[in-house]
């Protein structure tokens, strides 16, 4: 095995594959890439398993010399990449020669960026998973114990031959039409649950009316916003099951959107989920984005994300 040893790891860099699934009920969280679609391209760029462990890259400012050569791709935020000081476009694969380092600037857009390489990063399985989830100790590189990336740590990499590197040499980019805008204002689409009717109309009215601000207490457990407070007409319900994307209203009103690392359990009123789609849009959101939301159309929602499972063979 070769691999790719960190110079810098950013403000906060982990091993992601897919997740976690069917933990719950051992409470851990089911971890997996916050921006599936960056995720979901940084793999599919080099052809490989679309569960493939990745880098997930918070805010850039990161770099890393390769220790033989690595055929790898990186896609999300815009973090100006370049290597030995030569600028390499985002959403394409590339070579990295040994000797190399690869350095991303701090992101002007965006906030996550996924970086792959060929075969995918050869790290450990916990539970059918490779995916850091940090609060459960567990994924990541075999001696880090859940732990993020540090400096210093190689990255194993899968060695490539000479016959892979010839073949590779024409490398492949993202149509431009699956490149996202990533802005500071976002429009995020919302499936009512059965909790829904907790709310009254003029909660519901409060609550679609103004956008929200994403406060800097946000993380990879939930989003944190500040804005109109809602009352869901009761403090709390009886503790079960927080699904992917909850939207739940602790006592002050404040909306939180519970995201990868959540934990499994909430006894908060909750008016329902962001779609799958509008998830990866938000995982791109900075703190000080405003956030807006809207009834979403289960149907077409589903259509959608079934095409978009489709596509990469998910």
């Amino acid at each position: 095995m070769s691999g790719l040893q960190v110079i810098s790891p950013g403000m906060l860099s982990l091993i992601q594959d897919r997740g976690r699934f069917g933990v719950a009920r051992d409470g851990l969280s089911a971890g997996g890439p916050a921006d599936l679609h960056a995720y979901c391209w940084a793999n599919k760029l080099l052809e490989n398993a679309s569960t493939a462990p990745v880098l997930e890259i918070t805010m850039g400012n990161a770099s890393f010399l390769a220790l033989d050569d690595v055929l790898m791709s990186l896609t999300g935020a815009e973090t100006h990449p370049s290597i030995d000081g030569q600028p390499v476009a985002n959403w394409r694969s590339f070579l990295l020669r040994r000797g190399e380092t690869l350095k991303l600037g701090y992101a002007t857009s965006g906030f996550r960026a996924y970086l792959a390489v060929a075969g995918g990063f050869d790290t450990p399985k916990v539970f059918g998973s490779s995916a850091t989830v940090v609060r459960n100790k567990l994924g990541g590189l075999s001696e880090s114990q859940g732990s993020a990336v540090q400096k210093g740590d190689v990255l194993p990499v899968p060695k490539l031959t000479n016959t892979d590197v010839k073949n590779e040499l024409e490398f492949n980019w993202v149509p431009r039409f699956f490149i996202p805008k990533y802005t500071d204002e976002i429009s995020l689409s919302v499936i009512e649950s059965y909790q829904g009717t907790l709310f009254t109309k003029e909660a519901k009215h409060a609550f679609y009316a103004k956008p929200y601000l994403i406060t800097d207490k946000s993380d990879r457990m939930g989003i944190r916003l500040s804005g109109e407070a809602v009352d869901a007409g009761m403090s709390g319900v009886i503790s079960e099951g927080i699904a992917y994307g909850s939207i739940q209203f602790p006592a002050n009103g404040q909306p939180i959107i519970l995201l990868n690392d959540r934990q499994t359990l909430g006894g908060y009123p909750k008016i329902g989920c962001v779609s799958k789609l509008s998830l990866m849009k938000l995982a791109q959101a900075r703190p000080g984005s405003l956030v807006h939301f809207y009834r979403g159309d289960i149907d077409y929602e589903t259509k959608a994300y079934s095409k978009f499972i489709h596509h990469f063979s998910l």
